[in-house]
């Protein structure tokens, strides 16, 4: 999309010039899902580590997951969300656990 700018001196038209508008770039949200085996702790920690929450916020997420099957980490641009995903996945793997996460574009 795309604005005109009018530059205007002593109120006479000088110039229009064409101004692209800054599109931001879509988001996506990184979605823990639950499971059965995955310990709490265990998550609290990811969520931590990876994402940056402090305790209270990895615990509550925590929670948000465990009773409703699925809670948001956050949101970020792809490249980020998508690394992000596969690091806490790679890192449950390393620890023994199914613990999965999708990346879902933000609407």
């Amino acid at each position: 999309m795309t604005r005109q700018k009018i530059e205007r001196c002593s109120g006479t038209c000088l110039a229009v010039k064409e101004h692209r508008a800054c599109a931001l770039p879509p988001m996506w949200r990184v979605v823990l899902l639950n499971d059965d085996y995955t310990t709490m702790d265990f998550v609290v920690f990811v969520l931590r580590k990876l994402f940056g929450k402090t305790c209270e916020e990895a615990e509550k997420l925590m929670l948000e997951v465990h009773q409703t099957g699925r809670g948001i980490a956050g949101v970020y641009v792809k490249d980020v969300a998508e690394s992000l995903a596969a690091r806490a996945m790679h890192l449950a793997k390393d620890n023994g656990f199914p613990f999965r996460c999708l990346v879902e574009r933000q609407e």
